[in-house]
């Protein structure tokens, strides 16, 4: 299904032929994300990001870099996380050396022109304010600042405005040069490509040495011992709620038992939560989990939209579900379909060329092994009740629980005090 490669400046490569498909996908993915920053250059990954597409110098402005890529009516974005930056193209098969002579030139011969730096400082500032805006769009943000508070896997991605219009030129050089090495980067391919396809990669991505240097970023706080509420209030007809808990990192043993809890509890629409909570109450139009693992850490997250006069009903409805998968377990008919829910995702997934690039890159970049959707699904099969019930012990914690609220909402105490019942 796929090969990998590592190239004479150290750069890895992972390439995954698919021959039933005339797209291709080339994504490069950075290990560096905000929880990488100091407070002082908060979001500067972000920023970074931002200026690949201002111009190089061969492209020298964003007109001439956007308007090859609409020419070829190109999907193409760039994104930046926690823990990693990722810059993708995707495009007709016959557009591959366009694509890799136009990804290798934004990301190795960017120009930082100042003027493009002053006028990126508005962009980024609107859209912090888009998100500010949005609660749904925000409450990721608002609840992982709620689990880690002041650290950096609890600041915002994109950072302060304060930061944003203050951050010079010079310190985005020093980043950017810190972290655009060849070491600490990685170049995914897919599509109906060939195995010539590592040569043309290496003939343009041959900046850098291979010399290793090492990055690090801060240790997650101490085990938390404490229920924790953020309260973040908005004139809002809805309340957004994030309520969650500290979780599995990426490799860990117990991430499979975790995802298909995760499946059972909110994943779908005949999930535990979705029919308590919005079919049988009709507190809320969406509610779902989500599972989200980091380097070293992780998150188990339960987000819902609630009526705003029955909050209290629906955080205590929401806990009393938690308990329920703690005490009781599941049963072996939900096991089944949680197993053939995320089977059948993957197999969808991976039929766009995008998506194979995206999951197997990011398992090369933080797991020891890439593994196959066979592996995979074999790992899911060796999961029984009894791991899963332990599992929502482990995770489902009264003392590790996280509570953040946005909406029309003054205190935290009276959340605090139910929490604690």
């Amino acid at each position: 299904m796929f090969t990998t490669h590592t190239l004479k400046n150290g750069m890895r490569v992972i390439v995954a032929p698919l021959r039933d498909t005339k797209a291709v996908t080339l994504l490069v993915l950075v290990k560096v994300g905000s929880r990488f920053e100091a407070r002082n250059i908060n979001g500067i990954s972000h920023f970074v990001e931002h200026l690949m597409f201002k111009g190089t110098t061969k492209r020298p402005t964003a007109l001439k870099i956007t308007r090859e890529l609409d020419g070829i009516g190109a999907e193409y974005n760039a994104f930046t996380s926690k823990d990693v930056t990722g810059y993708y193209i995707k495009a007709h098969i016959d557009k591959l050396p366009l694509l890799l002579d136009m990804l290798s030139d934004m990301l190795q011969h960017s120009i930082f022109d100042p003027k493009e730096i002053e006028r990126e400082r508005g962009v980024i500032i609107e859209e912090i304010n888009m998100y500010e805006d949005n609660p749904l769009m925000m409450m990721e943000d608002v609840f992982e600042q709620t689990v880690w508070g002041d650290h950096p896997l609890g600041w915002n991605i994109a950072g302060p405005k304060s930061v944003i219009q203050k951050v010079t030129r010079q310190q985005l050089l020093d980043y950017y040069n810190t972290y655009y090495r060849p070491t600490n980067m990685l170049v995914a391919v897919s599509g109906n490509v060939s195995e010539t396809v590592v040569d043309d990669i290496s003939r343009h991505f041959a900046r850098g040495t291979s010399q290793k240097k090492s990055y690090s970023f801060r240790a997650v706080p101490p085990v938390q011992r404490e229920p924790h509420v953020m309260v973040k209030k908005k004139d809002t007809e809805q309340i957004q709620l994030g309520l969650g808990f500290p979780a599995y990192p990426h490799g860990h043993k117990d991430l499979y038992p975790l995802y298909l809890l995760n499946v059972i509890m909110g994943g779908n629409m005949s999930s535990r939560l979705f029919m308590s909570i919005r079919e049988k109450k009709g507190l809320c139009y969406f509610i779902r989990t989500s599972v989200n693992p980091y380097e070293d850490t992780g998150i188990f997250m339960v987000q819902a939209g609630l009526d705003k006069s029955r909050i209290d009903e629906a955080v205590t409805a929401i806990l009393e579900e938690l308990n329920k998968v703690k005490v009781a377990g599941i049963t072996s008919a939900e096991l089944k379909k949680a197993r053939e829910f995320i089977k059948g995702k993957l197999i969808l997934d991976l039929e766009a060329s995008d998506e194979v690039a995206s999951w197997l890159a990011r398992q090369m970049l933080f797991e020891k092994k890439v593994k196959t959707p066979a592996e995979m699904i074999e790992r899911l099969e060796k999961v029984t009740i009894a791991d899963i019930k332990r599992v929502a012990r482990d995770v489902i914690r009264r003392d590790r629980i996280n509570l953040a609220l946005i909406g029309p909402l003054d205190s935290a105490e009276r959340f605090s005090r139910l929490l604690k019942v």
